[in-house]
């Protein structure tokens, strides 16, 4: 089995996407482009909006991805715990793909192995969840809504971003904000392997506008794209993006 780079968008957002493209429809596009769409509904602690919580969950459905609710204090132990689920979930897949293929059946699924291969296939599982290469690209909303929670999203990231550096696989980590100062979507933080950085940054950003959700999820599955392109032309990096696993 091929060690690829596995690729994760992180949405943080309190819901709402009232501006641009359907944020369900563009995780979808993200999904094709093997890209999986996490969402992490960030929520006052008396208020739980219906229509709120369906745009998360949808939007994290149509991409393939990983979606929770969850209160302003819990926000970083969630952060983490969503990013290492798909994780999960997305080498399961790539697992089930793989089994398919060697015993020649559609049906040959992980579920229904018997217990004891099954336990086998997911140390495997776990052991590549520590060794493959990661890119997760964390979509900030910074609509008004927001303006309280931005200190907990920054504490939330640098969590993060040390708990997945504890891992033996290359992380790069980018960070997009919608809407951003002067357009729907804008670059914070270019690839990176550390989250350092925000602890400068986070502290002068202001809050406030719309919630382009659907422009935010297309502008970075573009920026993916991107970075794919660019690497096809430097040939030196082959061994990085693609390395040899088991």
């Amino acid at each position: 089995m091929k060690k690829g780079t596995l690729k994760q968008m992180l949405v943080i957002t309190d819901g709402g996407s009232n501006t641009g493209e359907d944020p369900v429809a563009m995780a979808a596009l993200a999904k094709e482009q093997g890209i999986s769409v996490n969402v992490i509904g960030v929520m006052e602690e008396d208020t739980i909006d219906e229509q709120s919580t369906n745009e998360i969950e949808g939007i994290a459905m149509s991409g393939g991805g990983v979606s929770q609710i969850v209160y302003v204090k819990q926000l970083s132990q969630t952060v983490q715990m969503v990013t290492r689920q798909a994780m999960t979930q997305t080498l399961q897949g790539v697992v089930n793909k793989e089994l398919q293929q060697i015993l020649g059946s559609s049906n040959s699924r992980l579920e229904e192995l018997s217990p004891e291969k099954r336990g086998e296939i997911m140390e495997v599982v776990d052991e590549l969840g520590e060794t493959v290469d990661l890119e997760i690209l964390i979509l900030v909303d910074m609509s008004g809504s927001m303006k309280n929670k931005l200190p907990t999203v920054k504490e939330s990231l640098l969590d993060l971003s040390l708990s997945l550096n504890a891992r033996m696989g290359h992380n790069q980590f980018s960070i997009f904000l919608f809407p951003g100062k002067k357009k729907d979507v804008e670059k914070l933080m270019d690839w990176n392997p550390r989250l350092e950085s925000l602890s400068t940054i986070f502290p002068k950003l202001t809050a406030g506008g719309i919630t382009p959700t659907g422009p935010a999820i297309k502008e970075a599955t573009h920026y993916f794209t991107k970075k794919r392109s660019l690497r096809g032309l430097l040939k030196n990096n082959e061994q990085y993006i693609e390395e040899s696993g088991m």
